[in-house]
């Protein structure tokens, strides 16, 4: 099944706002002073490994990895959204401070592609400047006054004042404050091409000119880059691998995504197993996050990667098990990846979403946890876990706040991964996701409440206590958490976590040189019952055209009076995503505010943040 975007990929622009890229006289708005950009972690302590299905720090003692996902470095923006608004400190520290203690960043090898050959891409969308203290004199003479400048994202200019940083250099910077703030960090190769749309694309390679090997290389020289710094401490190694067999030929397209047993270029089983056995060369310590595909062969029955589809097939009748985009882990059971070193490293990482996604059949009936299990989730990823297989890491669940079937669905999902100390990383922090809203609201700095407070009880915390539970040693996790060391000194034996409902342990802290002997722990057993075929359909997509009112006031789309970046965000967020974010019929018509007439695009929202930068004077803009 085509998983519809959850980036909008309507949006030209993903609702990043740009305020630098735009053209030069954007970029002589910034300065700062030069800061240092990335500190190594000298204890290099963090590391994590799996034995069965649970996941352990260095000393033997659990852990459990709870996050969220922030994309961007995936975009065409070449970083990651809302740094247009917000400050990346600020930002890092809230997301600390409501206890994720992981993220999961969206990249394109493409991008990688660049850092690696020394020719790093440029960013936009990003704001940032520096109030200086005094009087500043430029090279050409112009004096700018104390004062004259704002005070977001410092770190991210050069010294002259005037440049932005890289995209390799704000990545580490940004790696950098994850550490500040006791955030651990892990990548997922979202697609080959820098593409806001290119999680569509179904293989790791093909695009933009990146081949299987450069998406290799790609990925090995960022796991020798930070293979002595412990915030880094995963690679998803591709977002969703996916493809159906379609109806006609004798043998397997080579333009989806397979798991089976062969050599072939688009077995992803042997291309993940490829792929990790050369980023754990470099760094033995690095997890290996491996997603599924999207169909897999009933091999019980005969079927084989190479037998054709049946049109309009029941269930019972096609020779395929479906699943979401990368959801398939079926494969493993046969054919598991297993790189030369052991499977201590390896994560399995199915995604999963609700009705408000797609409505499938699952969803049809008045389901529960165990219809779930029984139609959809045992046997497509969940046995993975229940058999102590490996363990699982949900990278990506969420959605809408509906009040009904999709909400019903987050809780039970949420409830499964608690109970049976599954893995996750939430989709996602950005509002600017069209399939799923965001924790944040359009500002990047609101958190929705009421979208938190169902996600909240899902973070690793301390049972009674309800301190959020971080992944590093010595670094506390923001100001409402605690370090690894704190939970295992002082709370592990007296109150426990939520996992496993409150099991407590006695853990011991970590001495660096030494660590202790490993020890293991038991997961709680699942209910199973094998599930039934399912069947997928395409999602249409949905576009709209308002009418115009008379009396138009240009670019205020919100209705409130004044043209602001607010407007411009709500405009991308029509375009992503109509039926939850429409425009009033007024709104709409303050919207076409670049070339008025043409309809509402990106290049209506780039009118409305050009004004903001002082880069026009007015609207309507007539670029034609």
């Amino acid at each position: 099944m085509k998983k519809i975007s959850k980036v909008l990929a309507a949006m030209a622009s993903a609702a990043a706002i740009t305020l630098t890229g735009t053209s030069s006289a954007v970029n002589t708005l910034l300065t700062a002073p030069q800061e240092t950009a990335v500190a190594v972690d000298t204890n290099n302590d963090d590391w994590i490994h799996a034995e069965g299905s649970r996941l352990y720090d260095m000393n033997g003692n659990e852990v459990w990895l709870t996050g969220a996902n922030w994309f961007g470095f995936n975009c065409s923006e070449n970083c990651a959204h809302g740094l247009y608004a917000a400050d990346v400190d600020d930002f890092l520290e809230a997301v600390a401070d409501h206890g994720i203690n992981v993220l999961r960043f969206p990249i394109s090898s493409e991008l990688l592609l660049s850092w690696m050959e020394g020719t790093p891409n440029e960013v936009s969308s990003v704001q940032a400047s520096y109030n200086p203290p005094q009087d500043v004199v430029g090279e050409d003479g112009t004096i700018t006054p104390a004062g004259k400048y704002g005070d977001i994202n410092r770190d991210f200019v050069l010294e002259d004042g005037k440049t932005l940083k890289n995209s390799m250099e704000i990545f580490d910077i940004i790696m950098q404050k994850c550490k500040k703030y006791g955030i651990k960090a892990f990548i997922d190769i979202h697609s080959p091409d820098a593409n806001n749309s290119g999680h569509n694309y179904e293989l790791w390679y093909g695009k933009a000119g990146i081949t299987t090997e450069l998406w290799i290389d790609t990925l090995v020289w960022l796991a020798d880059k930070y293979k002595n710094d412990d915030t880094l401490i995963g690679y998803d190694l591709k977002n969703e691998p996916h493809g159906k067999r379609g109806y006609t030929g004798d043998s397997c397209p080579d333009n989806i995504a397979k798991w089976d047993n062969s050599t072939d270029e688009n077995n992803w089983k042997y291309a993940a197993e490829t792929c990790a056995n050369a980023i754990l060369e470099v760094n033995p310590n690095a997890l290996i996050i491996i997603e599924g595909v999207e169909q897999y062969p009933k091999t019980d029955k005969g079927f084989t990667y190479d037998t054709p589809d049946i049109w309009d097939a029941p269930a019972d009748k096609s020779p395929w098990y479906g699943a979401w985009w990368g959801g398939n882990l079926r494969g493993v059971k046969d054919y598991p990846v297993t790189p030369t070193s052991g499977t201590s490293q390896i994560i399995y990482s199915p995604h999963d979403y609700g009705k408000s996604v797609y409505a499938q059949t699952w969803f049809e009936k008045d389901f529960t946890t165990q219809t779930l299990l029984d139609d959809y989730w045992y046997d497509t990823w969940a046995y993975i876990n229940d058999q102590d297989i490996a363990p699982l890491l949900i990278g990506e669940w969420g959605g809408h706040m509906d009040g009904a079937e999709n909400q019903k669905w987050m809780e039970l999902l949420r409830d499964f991964m608690i109970e049976n100390h599954i893995n996750h990383t939430f989709w996602c922090l950005n509002p600017n996701s069209g399939d799923t809203g965001g924790l944040l609201g359009n500002d990047f700095k609101t958190w929705d409440d009421e979208k938190y407070g169902l996600f909240e009880p899902s973070l690793w915390q301390t049972q009674t206590s309800g301190k959020y539970i971080g992944l590093d040693h010595q670094v506390a996790l923001g100001k409402n958490g605690i370090s690894l060391n704190d939970f295992y000194a002082n709370y592990a034996d007296s109150e426990g976590s939520n996992i496993d409902g409150g099991k407590t342990s006695s853990g011991t802290i970590i001495e660096p040189e030494k660590p202790a002997a490993t020890t293991t722990a038991k997961k709680p057993d699942v209910t199973t019952t094998k599930k039934p075929d399912v069947t997928t359909t395409k999602k249409p997509v949905v576009t709209t055209t308002p009418a115009k009112p008379t009396d138009i006031v240009y670019g205020d789309a919100n209705c409130d009076g004044s043209v602001t970046m607010a407007d411009a965000a709500s405009i991308y967020q029509a375009l992503g995503n109509a039926d939850k974010y429409s425009l009033s019929e007024q709104g709409a018509a303050n919207a076409d505010c670049s070339n008025p007439g043409d309809g509402i695009t990106a290049a209506d929202a780039l009118a409305v943040q050009k004004l903001s930068a002082k880069l026009i004077s007015k609207l309507p803009e007539t670029t034609k």
